[in-house]
């Protein structure tokens, strides 16, 4: 696993002004844009959950194919693409989800008289349980720690 991944893209322009992005070393990793800022936005995202993804499963990630190895078509610019993967982590991990739970009545009753938070209540019980700590948060870049 790696922090940073740069890869290639195809963008290929379309006659009605579109610009659709494909990466050659991940298939079915492609986005498109209404213009270039917009097509290489919504590459750096498709990227970014593209390889998280990957990781997530424990798939092997294949090595960028060098640019001047590539062969793009006439209507094709290739462009690096570069994601900085430890935000993109941090980004899911503290992603919410849903999760269904059953309760009896009474219970639900008494918990809203109380004006509990559902969630915060079971995060809490979670956390107690299974005697872990919530995930710091990362620093960002530039930013120094400070000793107490």
């Amino acid at each position: 696993m790696k922090d940073r991944y740069i890869y290639p893209a195809f963008f290929c322009y379309c006659e009605d002004g579109t610009i659709g992005v494909a990466f050659p070393d991940l298939p079915g990793c492609t986005a498109q844009g209404n213009d270039e800022e917009d097509a290489l936005r919504m590459a750096k995202e498709t990227l970014a959950m593209h390889l998280w993804g990957m990781e997530d499963e424990k798939d092997e990630i294949p090595p960028p194919t060098p640019v001047l190895a590539l062969d793009p078509e006439d209507d094709q610019a290739i462009a690096l693409i570069d994601v900085w993967m430890p935000a993109v982590r941090e980004k899911m991990n503290n992603k919410a989800v849903t999760r269904a739970v059953t309760l009896p009545r009474w219970l639900d009753v008494s918990a809203k008289e109380a004006r509990l938070n559902y969630s915060q209540v079971l995060q809490d019980g979670l956390v107690r349980r299974l005697g872990v700590t919530k995930t710091p948060k990362t620093p960002r870049a530039g930013r120094k720690k400070t000793g107490a």
